[in-house]
């Protein structure tokens, strides 16, 4: 593993995407030992760093130094289905000659492969075991393994490597809470060079400190998630005090000058008077008024300057204020009264398995948080309430207007506008309408022409929930799928603000638990082969 000369090293480096689109340019990092939580809003540059770390991408300029060996999981893991375990792991070959030399073949080539590395079945074991894949033999292939296997496995893989530096990816995206936990302690017991990017809170507890990708640099901030906010929080009421010194300031100096001109226009005015009336020799007159016109001049330019200044000062304490606007709805008619039948489920038979037996009723404008492990069937469940699935038997009755967002936000047509896209769900509402609702999702002017395609991930997330938001008929059940996943702190504050004001009754399945509690849940509900109501704490405790 690493030794305290461990790092990597960033130096004036500079990155941009096929079309020009600049993302990093002339960028400086340092990294040393501990684990770093590296955050910052979507589009940032974040996982584009952490590939150009890794050696995937190549830097237009600059340099890139990591010592040792780099182990990177990259966020969206893409694995062959016929590849066994033992070849994802990369033991496959060692272990062909392993036990060709068990089955008496004393060939070089055999003990070559083999190297020191006798015990590499039972380290693999011991590795999956830790990550709480131990019931998956090494001769299954990637096939048989669920989505959230497959991070694990990879991340198995690294850790069995011994890599001087692990750079991760989103990963607890798509891992179920017991998954998560898994991922938890490894983190935990890592004493090399990490970099993590996440927006997973219980994950950035765990960091030694946090890195700020902002506007293509970063700020070092001592410390886990909790730390760095305290910090910030400090550092943004400075800087709105600093704000407001500014503008004091500037609007003390626009008054000092606008004073001095009035001054100077009665200097003039007084001169001109003297002329006329001959009252001082014309040389004298002359002499007067080169004086007061230099004075004038001066006193002109330097009440220009302190104005000038004044809103340089005002200029930089603005940028120091981060833009930390939160999405305004109001939506009356989405109540839903206390006692109001929402949705009846009925010997409910799904798609791959779940069930729910007898009757199973919601009602009232409840917030359900829907947990599971993968695979359970919460995905099934939404859809199938959505009307996208049909279940196997039993029935599934909504009794509300409703709506769902599924993980992959792809009720957007990407050719078409911000604009364009909620017209679709709202064809009665006029143009002016549509983009004054649209202003309190944070789309304003020219950022609601921009095509769906063209978003980063917060936006398109926004422009996905203003679409079902502020359709017509409003929603009175709105259907959330793992909301959080590939957003940023900013985006998940956002989201939360937005489900503030929402007084229709919510479901929202997700791994993400401090998330799902700052939504104010109702009602805790785990599929596990039926659907029983839990607490946050078995929740947690399931971990």
């Amino acid at each position: 593993m690493s030794t305290p000369l461990t790092h990597i090293t960033c130096s004036s480096l500079s990155f941009a995407w096929p079309d020009g689109s600049p993302v990093l340019d002339d960028f400086h990092l340092t990294v040393g030992p501990g684990r770093t939580g590296l955050i910052g809003l979507n589009g940032s540059g974040k996982s584009t760093l952490l590939r150009l770390i890794a050696g995937e991408l190549t830097p237009v300029e600059g340099h890139i130094r990591a010592t040792g060996e780099v182990g990177y999981l990259p966020q969206n893991l893409v694995l062959d289905t016929a590849l066994r375990v033992d070849a994802a792991l990369g033991i496959a070959g060692t272990r062909a000659a392993l036990h060709a030399i068990e089955a008496g073949d004393v060939g070089e080539e055999r003990f070559a492969a083999v190297g020191d590395d006798w015990d590499v079945e039972e380290r693999a074991l011991a590795a999956l075991d830790q990550l709480g894949l131990g019931h998956i033999g090494l001769d299954r292939t990637i096939g048989e393994m669920s989505g959230g296997e497959c991070v694990l496995l990879r991340l198995a893989a690294l850790l069995l490597a011994r890599p001087d530096v692990l750079l991760l990816d989103e990963p607890t995206n798509n891992l179920d809470l017991y998954a998560r936990g898994r991922l938890y302690a490894a983190v935990d017991a890592w004493n090399g060079v990490l970099v993590v990017v996440s927006h997973d809170r219980e994950l950035l507890e765990r960091v030694d400190q946090i890195a700020d990708l902002r506007e293509g640099s970063v700020t070092w901030y001592g410390g886990n998630l909790s730390a760095y906010e305290e910090a910030l929080a400090v550092e943004q009421e400075a800087a709105g005090r600093m704000v407001r010194v500014a503008e004091a300031d500037v609007h003390r100096q626009k008054r000092e000058l606008a004073e001095a001109q009035v001054k100077l226009a009665r200097r003039k005015r007084y001169g001109q008077k003297m002329q006329e009336s001959k009252r001082e020799p014309k040389i004298v007159m002359g002499a007067r008024k080169r004086s007061a016109q230099e004075s004038a001049g001066k006193h002109r330019i330097m009440h220009t300057e302190k104005l000038a200044e004044a809103k340089e000062r005002l200029d930089d304490a603005v940028e120091a204020v981060r833009d930390d606007a939160e999405i305004r709805v109001e939506l009356p008619h989405t109540k839903v009264h206390p006692g109001q039948g929402v949705l009846l489920l009925s010997d409910l038979e799904l798609a791959h398995g779940a069930r729910v037996q007898g009757s199973f009723e919601i009602r009232g404008p409840e917030r359900i948080a829907l947990v599971g492990r993968n695979g359970a069937g919460k995905t099934t469940l939404l859809r199938t309430l959505a009307g996208d699935l049909a279940p196997v038997s039993g029935e599934a009755s909504v009794h509300l207007p409703m709506r769902f967002l599924p993980q992959r936000l792809d009720i957007l047509d990407d050719e078409l506008s911000v604009v364009e896209n909620v017209a679709r769900f709202a064809p009665d509402a006029t143009d002016n309408r549509i983009r004054a609702r649209l202003a309190r999702f944070l789309f304003r002017g020219a950022r609601a022409d921009r095509a769906a395609g063209t978003l980063s991930g917060g936006e398109r997330f926004r422009a996905a929930l203003a679409s079902l938001l502020l359709a017509e008929p409003a929603p009175q059940l709105l259907m959330l799928d793992e909301p959080t996943n590939n957003l940023d702190m900013a985006s998940v504050r956002r989201l939360t603000a937005a489900l503030d004001s929402y007084e229709g009754a919510l479901i929202v399945a997700s791994h993400d638990v401090p998330f799902l509690e700052s939504l104010g849940i109702t009602r805790w509900l785990l599929l596990d082969g039926g659907i029983r109501d839990t607490t946050a704490e078995e929740v947690r405790a399931g971990l």
